[in-house]
């Protein structure tokens, strides 16, 4: 006679696993790039032109599923130190690892020391800048 609690303990586990899968099918986090800028700090808001490659209209809110994510951003830093050549002010990739139920806040990192040159690319990195707990589920069209 087959042991009862074993058969039990695998039922159990294979139910758990299919739970598991299905949510894990919902499962995002949240990409934002909307925080108020920081001067003192150095950092600024960045707009968002391109997601994984893609050109996307910039939002404040990016709902995205588990795993990296490529951003392509463009800083918008707004210095009275800043003296860079327009043609210094190219965009820049950003890549984010998404993990569920988390949200990134996404900015521009205004670099002063490396500002000596009017045509140093360097004077600024996107960066993540914070990070928090953010209840995030993709719903199921209805």
């Amino acid at each position: 006679m087959p042991n009862l609690k074993l058969l039990a303990l695998l039922s159990i586990s294979l139910l758990s696993g299919c739970a598991t899968q299905l949510d894990s099918n919902n499962q995002c986090g949240t990409v934002s790039s909307f925080l108020a800028p920081e001067p003192e700090l150095g950092l600024y808001r960045a707009v968002v032109t391109h997601l994984d490659g893609k050109p996307v209209i910039s939002q404040p809110n990016y709902r995205l599923s588990v795993g990296a994510h490529r951003f392509t951003l463009a800083e918008l830093i707004d210095s009275p130190d800043l003296n860079v050549s327009l043609a210094a002010r190219t965009p820049k990739e950003l890549t984010v690892n998404v993990e569920a139920n988390t949200r990134y806040h996404i900015g521009a990192k205004f670099n002063r020391d490396k500002i000596y040159s009017g045509k140093n690319p360097d004077f600024w990195q996107p960066e993540v800048l914070s990070q928090e707990s953010y209840e995030c589920e993709f719903l199921e069209p209805q």
